[in-house]
């Protein structure tokens, strides 16, 4: 909690009582809202994969082909640049648009940079596709490798677009517009699903006329990997619209000398090496995972077709992977980047007693979603995998067993997404690169021995390779957070889930009986006669699984439940701020006086009657919600909510802009940093550069009043 550091006369008390409140109030708003947005995105995402498998089969070659293909910008991208996108050229734009002029001379010239940088890594990385394929498959034939490198030209552009969306993301972040972004990939979503419809009404579905690399022409190919690619473009394009309306008049700049890109990367390096060392572990497992496809291919070749339709491939983890994630894209994603803002202050505060509740807080509430997810996905993989299977009954099962191996680790991963946030609130960026470093080594050679067991349990023990990463890496988290905070609320934490578990075991319980009735433990039953049967199953069982968890949630008296719905309630409602702050009097605090985070209904950054507090947006870190690999990937897909610095959180503010008049207050302070184990201070990454009055830099030799 922030305390007013100049105590004002009469009109303080009130300020300082309403202040978390408020700030509680826009944490639960902005949750909810960023929730919105992804959840929007998330089932177009599965609609576009839906019809992918509809269109070419989930368990054919071309479908794992393009997969792989269509993951490369992205994960290239990360490697190369996204670190350094995040970690460096961030802090700068957020500093530089606090200044009088809005930052629009620095960063037009960041963006010119970043712009000449990204087409030279996108043009250089499209030249060599080949040599790309060679380096991220094995044991393609020479058939395979020629479709995956005609993916590969169409899908690799998406490399300069994805680098300029998330500039331009960061632009309006730092500009308090945060709307546009959560709601551009909707549109890219849209196109590609446009591609696929097209695709599907010229040249039919899979099921009905298979489509295989023997009859693969350029159209099919412009359909499906061009059409992905023109919807990155336009994810991007869209976003130009609200960065116009801005009015910074940003144009081409060149002369880069004395930016202080050198001085940030040098302090961003471990947050560069953590990223790094992520995705290179994550390419290495998805070069093991080709190999089922590859053999399938060789199988098919030689008439054994039904020995190849039981081998997964790595189109099956890949939407397997995008089922697991979605309890922790929604809820632990949002509600982690929103906590971080509470864990920042409690961190520059030297609190360590309130960086622990806000710790304990996070864990609690985004359990209530988390848990549930894990045991509804286990019981529902059955329908959900014959669902998304593209018609294949045997695809169906295949995508069943590898969600059911990785359903149940979803707790552990919102778990370690929401510990990793308290290391980046201290400013330390070194122990993270050490736990990545324990889990990338875990990972690679895990991965090197899976390569040898039998083809047909490749992908299986891949997800089991996740699954226990997450588990570890949890364990591994704990074990430096305790050095850090003495301990982690371990018995309430503990509590609480162990409460929410019995609960979703019951719910879980209740959904079994409704899927044995609808068939889906018999092969010839309703569940498994096609896709519709499958969908109708799951729009029944579900309903009936949440409402029984939360009937035994109120049985068990979890409060948590309440924390998480109070966003949603108080939208609905829409209940005055006077009437909210009453209800949040009654029913905020628990037993350690911590509110919940929908504690109370009052807008953030309103100053009621009698006040003339001045608000501010909290400047935002470029670790707010970076996923520098903490946590291992296990898709390939572009998530651009990597890429979206935070809720526009306000609160009071007393201090003013800080006695040096630089662009961020307290936070310029070397001493506000703490170190975790093993060091004393971690400077924030790109923090000690040039930030003086904006066109004051001596070194820009065409600025308009620049100093000689």
């Amino acid at each position: 909690m922030m305390s007013a550091a100049q105590p004002q006369p009469e009109k303080s008390a009130p300020s300082e009582a309403a202040a978390p409140q408020a700030a509680r109030a826009g944490e639960a708003r902005s949750s909810a809202v960023m929730a919105a947005g992804t959840l929007v995105s998330r089932f177009l995402g599965f609609a576009k994969t839906w019809m992918l498998a509809l269109a070419l089969g989930l368990g054919s070659t071309v479908t794992d082909t393009f997969i792989n293909a269509n993951n490369l910008p992205n994960l290239i991208f990360l490697l190369v640049a996204g670190g350094v996108f995040n970690a460096v050229l961030v802090p700068q734009i957020i500093k530089a648009s606090k200044g009088p002029d809005r930052g629009a001379d620095y960063i037009s010239r960041l963006l010119t940079l970043a712009v000449v940088v990204l087409l030279s890594l996108t043009l250089v990385v499209t030249l060599l596709a080949p040599t790309v394929i060679d380096l991220t498959t094995q044991g393609y034939s020479p058939q395979q490798k020629s479709l995956a490198v005609a993916f590969a030209f169409w899908c690799l552009p998406q490399i300069f677009f994805y680098g300029l969306y998330a500039l331009l993301t960061q632009v309006l972040n730092a500009n308090g517009a945060f709307g546009p972004a959560m709601w551009a990939p909707i549109l890219n979503n849209v196109v590609a699903i446009a591609g696929l419809g097209m695709f599907i009404w010229i040249l039919g579905t899979n099921e009905a006329n298979p489509h295989t690399l023997d009859n693969w022409g350029s159209f099919q190919t412009l359909l499906v990997a061009g059409f992905s690619t023109i919807g990155v473009v336009a994810q991007t394009a869209i976003l130009m619209i609200p960065v116009l309306r801005l009015r910074l008049g940003l144009r081409p700049r060149f002369g880069w000398r004395g930016v202080g890109l050198g001085q940030a990367a040098k302090l961003s390096v471990w947050t560069l090496a953590t990223a790094a060392v992520g995705q290179l572990a994550f390419l290495y497992i998805m070069r093991i995972a080709t190999i089922p496809g590859a053999e399938r291919l060789r199988l098919q070749a030689e008439g054994q077709t039904e020995a190849a339709a039981t081998l997964p491939g790595n189109a099956v983890l890949e939407v397997a992977s995008q089922l697991y994630l979605l309890p922790h894209s929604i809820i632990a994603l949002s509600l982690a980047t929103v906590l971080f803002n509470r864990m920042t202050r409690a961190s520059q505060d030297g609190d360590r007693a309130g960086l622990r509740r806000a710790l304990s807080h996070g864990l609690r509430t985004m359990a209530v979603a988390t848990v549930f997810g894990a045991l509804a996905l286990f019981a529902l993989a059955g329908p959900l995998g014959m669902f998304f299977s593209g018609g294949d009954r045997q695809d169906g099962v295949m995508l069943a067993q590898t969600l059911t191996i990785l359903a149940l680790s979803t707790p552990f991963m919102s778990a370690n997404f929401m510990m990793s946030r308290v290391f980046y609130a201290n400013e330390d960026a070194r122990t993270p690169f050490y736990i990545q470093l324990v889990l990338a080594l875990v990972n690679v050679v895990a991965a090197f021995f899976i390569q040898f067991l039998p083809f047909d349990r490749i992908i299986f023990a891949i997800a089991l390779l996740y699954t226990g990463g997450n588990i570890l890496s949890v364990i591994v988290s704990a074990g430096f957070l305790r050095r850090l905070l003495g301990h982690l609320d371990g018995p309430r934490v503990a509590s609480s889930y162990i409460k929410m578990g019995y609960a979703a075991l019951g719910s879980a319980i209740a959904g079994t009986g409704a899927l044995w009735l609808l068939g889906s433990y018999n092969p010839d039953g309703f569940a498994w006669s096609g896709r519709i049967a499958a969908l109708v199953t799951v729009a029944v069982v579900g309903p009936i699984m949440l409402a029984v968890y939360f009937v035994l949630l109120r049985v068990l008296r979890v409060s948590e439940l309440q924390d998480l719905l109070q966003p949603l309630l108080g939208r609905l409602r829409r209940r005055p701020a006077a009437a909210g702050a009453a209800g949040a009097a009654g029913t905020g605090a628990d037993a350690t006086g911590e509110a919940g985070a929908g504690s109370g209904e009052e807008v953030a950054g309103e100053v009621p009657a009698g006040r003339t507090a001045p608000v501010r947006t909290v400047p935002q870190r470029a670790t707010t919600s970076l996923d520098t690999g903490l946590i291992p990937r296990i898709s390939g897909e572009f998530d651009s909510a990597s890429f979206r610095v935070g809720p526009d959180v306000r609160e009071e503010d007393t201090t003013g802009w800080g006695p040096d008049g630089g662009y961020l207050p307290e936070e310029e302070r070397p001493a506000t940093s703490r170190g975790g184990a093993g060091q004393t201070e971690i400077p924030l990454p790109g923090r000690r550069t040039y930030q003086g009055d904006p066109g004051r830099n001596p070194y820009f030799p065409d600025g308009q009043g620049n100093k000689k």
